[in-house]
Order: structure tokens, then C-alpha cells, then sequence
């Protein structure tokens, strides 16, 4: 039976779990005019959570639940930046919401229980706890995905999401049921111990490839993608970018736990697949992101890309490697949720802001706002000294420590490539004419400027002192 130690372990998923029943109870109970109260609620719900987070966090790692759940300096990383980010989201996507009439209970809900699954799922311990945060995560991902109901694009997307989703969560659970098969255990730490004992390594590896599998179409790696467009492009935008930033911190966290965790002494096995699946993923990312025309779908593609990038910090198996692919998944969720922070806060009722030629002459209609998505731009394409240039840098450094130039060499050469269609968004505002017809009216919610001011300049800050963030994440593995 569990005791009192472990629920105050839990604390921060426990407060999260009873605030978001609160929540839904309120908004129940609301008026329409009252309703404007649970977005600062939902927000004060999330920010006390970061509190929590980090105010009781132990000297090393702790369990709680028989080994169920771990806490470590790596959850607290994950969920702080996660937390983090759907505050970003709940504040930029407020005016874009109420313009469209969707500014209603269910998403503040769905999403802190989205926020929940992706908590569980860094902290997990063991297969089922992966398969609870991973699902809760999904299952609240694929309702926010059809919040929209009037919109075609949203519901087909939707569609598509669950369906490609249950077919990887079915690949992933039977890939789990292998290696149970084989040893005998669901504890991450105890499979860690029984791999080497086992009397079936062919049934491993077998179960090993089907949960790889899962990991990668939950990071959204070629060829594994096909869902990333459609639902980047049909989902309402601030939905869009939670799924482009909290959910890849949880990705990566699943698949920490999984690989590194519970079957590092496979790893001479699962470090050649995801090598293969970071070359797919850079080269159908970047190049196929050279052809799209809308913003949104661009977008979706850099971030099949980043996925490889992230994919060449793993492959390096090592404390060197986990903390840079880490860093870069940190550095990845601000730049996507900056990016579409600033498509939020040109978008109106009626107007998306979601063409690349919407984009024509920004810098002469609102300069401010085209500065900030240069920013973005320059980052995610990993110009000096942006943010995302040094987070780069270190996974392919990983990957070169790893003992595998060759990859390192792809990296470089498809950030290269990746150039031309982030200086090309730049190219748009700053050198072309607007296009008649796509008046720029930004949206007067004076939160949404100054957070969004505040993320872009963020990753120039960090790109000239990111030292202190690389720190906290080497100690989370060294330590």
C-alpha cells in the first residue's frame, strides 16, 4: 500500500490532478462573465506547480511507489520547461481563442491534464507508468486537437492523429510485452539488471525495434511523420504549439527512460536505429520543408528535422550525450513556442496568419514582431549566437564523441541546407512587398506582447549565456 512518503513525493502531480477537478468544477459552475477568471486560474494553477517542482526537489534521485515513479534531476528539468511552456501557451493563445469562440473550460482542463500525462511519463519508472503518462498525454492531445469543431481541417486531423496514435501505442505495448516476456519484469531498474541474464536476447531486441517504434512516432522522427503536418496545420494554433513543445519534452523523456534507463546494455543495438532515424529525419525535415507554402506546415517539418538533431545526442549512450539532447529539446521547446507565439499574435478572427506570404512586409507594418520572428528564425535555423546554435553544436559533438563522424557530417550538412527556408521566412518580412488584403492587425493583449518579447529575447540571451542551463542539465545526469 503506498504511504504518506510517497505521496509527498507526488506532491506536484497530486496539487495538479486535484486543481484541474477544481477547475472543471468551476467552470461548471461559472457565468459567461466570469469565465476570463479561470484563464488566470489555470495560469496560477501551473506557475504554483513549477513551485512545487522546484522548491522540494532531493539531494539525489528518490522513488516513490515501489520504484513506480522516480524523482531526479532530470523529471525536475522536463517538467519545469514543460510547465513553463503551456503557460506560454495559455497566455498567447487567450486572444486567438476568444476571436474564435473557443475560449472554453475543456481547454484549460484537457490541457493541465495533458501537462499531468507528461509529468508521469518523465518520472516513470516502470513500463506502465510510460504507457499511463503516455496515454493520458495522447488521449487529451487528440480531444485539443478537435477542439474546433466548426473546422474540417481540425476534425480530419484529429482523425488522423488517433488513429496513427493508437497504432503506435499498440507497437509500443507490444514491444513491452516482449520484453517482459524475456524478463521477467515492468521496473525499468530491475530490466536493467535481468537484460544481461536473460535467456531470450533475440526476444529483446525483437521487443527493443517495436518500442523504438513508439519513441519515434511520439518525437515525430521520419518515417514516423506522417501525422506532423496534418495536425500542425489543422489544429488550432495554440494547440499546435503545445503538441510542438511540451510533448516533445516528454518524448524525449520516454525515451531517456526506456533506452537509457531500463535497456542501456542494448544499447549497441537501439544506437544504430536511431542514427537511421535521425538521417531520415534531417533529410526528409529540411528538404521538404524547402517546398511548403504555409507557415504552420514549415514548422511541422523543422521539427521532423530538430527531431534528428535531438536523435544525435542520444545515439552518443552516455551522461555527454543524454544532457545534450536534453539541452536541445530544452532550446527546441522556446523556439517553437516563440514561432508560433508570434503567428498567435498576428492572427485574427477571420485571418490565420498561417501563409508564408502573410508574412510579405511585416518589418514595414509592424517591425517589433518581425524582429521577434527573425529571432525564432535564426535560432531554430542555428545562427550564432542564437540559442539554438549552440545546442546544435553540442549534439553533434555528441555524436562525434560517440564514434560516429559520418552523422555528425549529416548534421552539419543538412543544418546548412535547413538555412534556406528560415532565411527565406526572414527574407519575406524584411525585403518583400505586403500582400493586399493581409492588412497586420496585432493583438492588443498586453500579456501576450510582453511574454512573447520576453521568450524571443530569451534565446538570444541564452545563446550569449547558456552555461547555467547546461550546467543544471549535465548535473541531472552526472549526479
Amino acid at each position: 500500500m503506498p504511504n504518506l512518503n510517497d505521496i509527498i513525493i507526488m506532491r506536484p502531480e497530486f496539487f495538479l490532478v486535484a486543481a484541474a477537478c477544481v477547475l472543471l468544477l468551476a467552470d461548471a459552475f461559472m457565468k459567461p462573465a466570469e469565465r476570463p477568471y479561470l484563464h488566470w486560474l489555470s495560469i496560477g494553477v501551473l506557475a504554483v506547480t513549477i513551485y512545487l517542482v522546484l522548491a522540494f526537489q532531493p539531494a539525489g534521485p528518490v522513488t516513490a511507489f515501489h520504484g513506480m515513479f522516480i524523482l531526479d534531476g532530470v523529471s525536475e528539468i522536463l517538467k519545469v520547461f514543460s510547465l513553463l511552456c503551456t503557460i506560454l501557451v495559455f497566455i498567447y493563445g487567450r486572444p486567438y481563442l476568444n476571436d474564435r469562440k473557443l475560449l472554453v473550460g475543456e481547454f484549460y482542463t484537457l490541457m493541465i491534464f495533458a501537462v499531468i500525462g507528461v509529468m508521469l511519463l518523465v518520472s516513470a519508472g516502470n513500463l506502465i507508468m510510460i504507457y499511463l503518462g503516455l496515454e493520458l498525454l495522447t488521449l487529451s492531445s487528440y480531444a485539443l486537437v478537435a477542439l474546433n469543431r466548426d473546422s474540417k481541417l481540425s476534425s480530419e486531423a484529429a482523425i488522423k492523429y488517433f488513429v496513427l496514435g493508437a497504432l503506435s501505442s499498440g507497437m509500443l505495448l507490444y514491444g513491452m510485452s516482449m520484453v517482459y516476456g524475456a524478463t521477467g519484469t515492468l521496473d525499468l531498474v530491475q530490466l536493467h539488471a535481468a537484460i544481461p541474464q536473460s535467456a531470450m536476447p533475440h526476444l529483446l531486441v525483437f521487443g527493443l525495434i517495436f518500442m523504438i517504434i513508439g519513441v519515434a512516432f511520439k518525437l515525430g522522427a521520419a518515417p514516423f511523420h506522417m501525422w506532423i503536418p496534418d495536425v500542425y496545420q489543422g489544429a488550432p494554433t495554440p494547440v499546435t504549439a503545445f503538441v510542438g513543445s511540451a510533448s516533445k519534452l516528454a518524448a524525449f523523456g520516454m525515451a531517456f527512460r526506456l533506452l537509457a534507463t531500463g535497456m542501456s546494455d542494448l544499447s549497441q543495438h537501439w544506437q544504430l536505429m536511431l542514427a537511421a532515424l535521425a538521417v531520415l529525419s534531417l533529410a526528409i525535415g529540411n528538404v521538404v520543408a524547402i517546398v511548403q507554402t504555409n507557415i504552420k506546415r514549415l514548422l511541422a517539418y523543422s521539427t521532423i528535422s530538430h527531431m534528428g538533431y535531438l536523435l544525435l545526442g542520444l545515439v552518443n549512450a552516455g551522461p555527454e550525450g543524454y544532457s545534450a539532447a536534453m539541452f536541445y529539446a530544452v532550446s527546441y521547446a522556446l523556439m517553437s513556442t516563440a514561432a508560433f507565439g508570434v503567428i498567435l499574435a498576428l492572427s485574427r478572427a477571420g485571418f490565420e496568419c498561417e501563409e508564408i506570404d502573410d508574412f510579405k512586409g511585416l518589418n514595414q507594418r509592424a517591425p517589433w514582431m518581425a524582429f521577434l520572428m527573425m529571432l525564432c528564425m535564426f535560432s531554430l535555423a542555428g545562427v550564432p549566437p542564437m540559442f539554438g546554435f549552440f545546442a546544435k553544436l553540442l549534439v553533434l559533438q555528441a555524436a562525434i564523441h560517440a564514434g560516429m563522424m559520418w552523422l555528425a557530417i549529416v548534421g552539419a550538412v543538412f543544418a546548412i541546407i535547413g538555412l534556406y527556408y528560415y532565411l527565406y521566412v526572414v527574407k519575406v518580412m524584411y525585403f518583400d512587398k505586403p500582400v493586399a488584403g493581409t492588412e497586420v492587425r496585432l493583438q492588443t493583449d498586453f500579456t501576450l506582447r510582453v511574454a512573447l518579447s520576453l521568450n524571443a529575447l530569451v534565446l538570444l540571451a541564452l545563446g550569449l549565456y547558456w552555461g547555467p542551463l547546461l550546467a543544471w542539465c549535465n548535473q541531472a545526469f552526472v549526479g
